[in-house]
């Protein structure tokens, strides 16, 4: 039946989930999530460590960028800097400008990027930044994923001290799931992902979602970890 079968995604959201089965960065089985939660699956982008695993998942957040202001209709159409919070975020951040200037090096050769320190330098240059500095420019912020919101929103903090503008954010996987701590009513049902869309007004994209990885394992999936990630699924899904 055609309800059953695989929806469709594009090829480097395919190859990028290939990337992080085979190299153990997407696993599944029972993991307790800092939240508390038991997923079936669990996604650690810090193995991407090698020089072939960070060029699939940063010409992935490259595609990702491209596709959107290809085709929304919604400002900004670009962006000056991307951030990467410390620790996972920095070599996301420099990786991707590189990858989105080999993609399309008319449009972002003078794209920057940026990240924190965890703890401000006092001497030499000094301060909390290093890269592009922030004042006046116009950020993307780039992570491996959204769980609760608060490193997310540390890192809006950091840009909008510096005096940079937030006009969207990035990750890796969207887990489509309702923000630890919510509650069983319909109001109570939002994702992380969601609350930074609605209390910041920019777009939060990422390069795939729960449905995708769903919809990888029905067309050549274990049907054990399948069936385990659609209940967790429809347990915990948000309403956003």
């Amino acid at each position: 039946m055609a309800s059953s079968d695989p929806p469709e995604i594009p090829d480097y959201k395919t190859e990028f989930l290939q990337s992080c089965l085979s190299a153990n960065v997407l696993t599944f089985g029972n993991f307790t999530l800092k939240s508390g939660r038991v997923s079936p699956y669990f996604f650690n982008a810090g193995l991407f460590h090698t020089g072939s695993l960070l060029r699939s998942i940063s010409t992935a957040y490259a595609y990702s960028i491209i596709d959107f202001l290809s085709n929304t209709q919604s400002p900004p159409q670009d962006f000056d800097v991307l951030f990467g919070p410390a620790y996972k975020g920095i070599p996301l951040a420099c990786a991707t400008v590189s990858a989105l200037t080999a993609l399309a090096p008319a449009r972002f050769s003078s794209l920057s990027y940026s990240f924190n320190r965890k703890e401000a330098k006092t001497h030499g240059e000094a301060g909390s930044i290093v890269g592009a500095p922030l004042r006046g420019k116009r950020v993307v912020i780039i992570d491996d994923v959204i769980t609760a919101g608060t490193a997310m929103r540390e890192a809006i903090g950091i840009i909008e001290a510096e005096g940079g503008v937030l006009v969207g954010v990035i990750v890796a996987l969207d887990r489509m799931e309702r923000m630890p701590g919510s509650g069983d009513g319909a109001a109570d049902r939002g994702s992380a992902i969601g609350e930074i869309r609605k209390r910041y007004g920019v777009p939060v994209l990422s390069i795939v979602t729960l449905d995708d990885l769903v919809g990888l394992l029905r067309g050549k999936g274990d049907e054990g970890d399948l069936k385990r990630l659609e209940g967790y699924r429809e347990k915990w899904l948000a309403t956003d």
